[in-house]
């Protein structure tokens, strides 16, 4: 496939460095965050794992609860989103608020975490294909070769036109959708004791014990609705789109999570849903619906869990890649990186950069005896992703306040008190909080010890990922005046003449 080519000098022209514009729908971009949340991935292998792992029964409850902060956070957020569109989202909109230093930190933050997402999908998604179809058809697979198979397919997909994946995702999801209800009414219908209870979704579980460590497990499951920035620049009329598909998204996967999981619990009982998880993992909404449907639901269930997984790791990629391609663009790493096809104008090496990471990971999962992909790859790689996620959001909805105190002249002086201060101010509180109480119970998460090197080495890369794109900045700084003008400023970046930095002023000057 033909790549635009940087011109001479390491710069990236304009159009060369453009994405596909007016390419995606509000309702295209709903089904590729949604996706990305992989909802029944969430509820048969998240919901389950919180219970096994935490212990902590307001699962569901915790569900809501985060939809609620989330949905204060979004205010400021697609507010932002209006006003700056930048497929590099959270690290755009930090560099915006808080300073290039600190948005080029966010960066490394960014595509840590979302690499951490794609890239521990693979451990769910091997494993399940492989049992699948060792117990259907006899066919043996092991695992790092069924995860290799959707690594080629996705690696080829992500280099095609971004409304392509667009429709596979939303046919997934579709089916994945309706099965979980499907499953769910029938939990429902037979309730464990002949009653169906609310116990799991009683508030004052919100007070429990371990419920940091359960809050964590709902913010990993979240985690992709915010993704819906980050297809910005190719959305049709992005200003009034995305932020619909945000909120529209944040309903429908909190409903659904909090709604099926509910399910699960009254189907199980309240006091026996942890240790019916910790025995079948996330065979348990399957054991619960066992006796009550044919064994075709049963199969078609399985089925649709592992196409669940793929859509996720799909969406992933395009999001992790489009993270690299904003870098790229920017020339903050290699110019390069921001080029995109010539035909189908997708972030060609920042998807290959992508595949090149997941395949190397998965290498090393192949050859390890030692690590359960399950365990390891998947549920520990996605929290850890997730609690990535979490510090950005926390992080974005002070950039978002600092930014609107900054820039009150013009259209942004129209802007309500409400999403320009109040909601921005109250989600970073609530997010501050639900992130200290995470680091806090890092090893209730990851279900290890207290003294467990892994309690410290996950949540501690981001740290020392923030530290080194920080110093990034503050080297190009002086180092290459023109580029760290550049950061945070999109495709505009590419046109920026080479002039002495002007930090201050380029903030009290609003967004490009």
């Amino acid at each position: 496939m033909p790549v635009t080519a940087p011109p001479s000098g390491g710069y990236v022209s304009k159009i060369d460095s453009a994405l596909d514009q007016n390419k995606l729908t509000v309702f295209t971009v709903i089904l590729m965050v949604i996706a990305a949340a992989a909802p029944f991935t969430v509820i048969a292998g998240g919901a389950t794992a919180g219970w096994a792992v935490t212990g902590v029964l307001g699962i569901p409850v915790a569900y809501v609860a985060m939809a609620v902060v989330l949905g204060v956070f979004s205010v400021g957020y697609t507010e932002m989103s209006r006003h700056i569109v930048n497929s590099g989202a959270f690290y755009a909109y930090v560099a915006q608020g808080l300073g290039r230093v600190t948005g080029l930190g966010a960066a490394g933050v960014a595509v840590l975490a979302y690499n951490f997402m794609q890239i521990g999908l693979y451990g769910g998604f091997g494993p399940v294909l492989s049992g699948l179809l060792k117990t259907q058809w006899d066919i043996k697979l092991d695992w790092w070769a069924c995860a290799l198979i959707a690594w080629a397919v996705i690696g080829i997909l992500g280099v095609l036109s971004i409304e392509f994946s667009g429709i596979v995702l939303g046919v997934l999801l579709g089916a994945e959708v309706i099965i979980a209800l499907i499953f769910s009414v029938v939990e429902l219908a037979h309730p464990a004791g002949g009653t169906v209870t609310f116990d799991t979704v009683n508030p004052s579980q919100l007070f429990s014990a371990g419920i940091g460590a359960a809050f964590a497990t709902a913010v990993a499951g979240f985690v992709g609705f915010e993704s819906t920035a980050v297809y910005s620049e190719e959305t049709r009329n992005a200003k009034r789109n995305i932020p619909r598909a945000t909120y529209l998204s944040l309903i429908i996967i909190g409903l659904l999570y909090a709604f099926c999981s509910w399910a699960m619990s009254v189907a199980a009982g309240p006091d026996k849903i942890v240790a019916l998880s910790t025995e079948n993992s996330s065979e348990t909404m399957f054991v619960l619906v066992s006796p009550h449907l044919a064994e075709i639901w049963l199969t078609l269930g399985h089925v649709l869990f592992v196409t669940s997984l793929f859509a996720a790791l799909l969406a992933f990629h395009n999001t992790a890649a489009r993270y690299t391609f904003a870098l790229g663009r920017e020339r903050v790493l290699f110019s390069w990186f921001g080029a995109t096809g010539r035909r189908f104008r997708a972030p060609i090496w920042g998807s290959i950069t992508q595949s090149v990471l997941a395949v190397v990971v998965l290498a090393i999962f192949a050859l390890s005896d030692g690590l359960d992909p399950f365990v390891h790859l998947f549920f520990w790689w996605t929290v850890t992703g997730g609690f990535g996620v979490l510090i950005l959001m926390t992080v974005t909805s002070v950039a978002v306040l600092m930014f609107f105190l900054r820039n009150r002249e013009g259209e942004l002086a129209e802007v309500s008190q409400w999403r320009r201060f109040i909601a921005p101010a109250i989600g970073a509180v609530l997010l501050a909080a639900v992130l200290i109480v995470t680091v806090l119970e890092f090893d209730t998460l990851l279900g290890v010890t207290s003294t467990d090197l892994a309690r410290f080495l996950f949540p501690g890369l981001f740290l020392v990922v923030a530290l080194i794109g920080a110093a990034w900045a503050a080297f190009l700084r002086t180092g290459n005046p023109a580029t760290f003008r550049g950061i945070g400023q999109g495709v505009n970046a590419a046109l920026l003449p080479a002039q002495p930095a002007d930090d201050a002023a380029a903030h009290r000057a609003g967004p490009r």
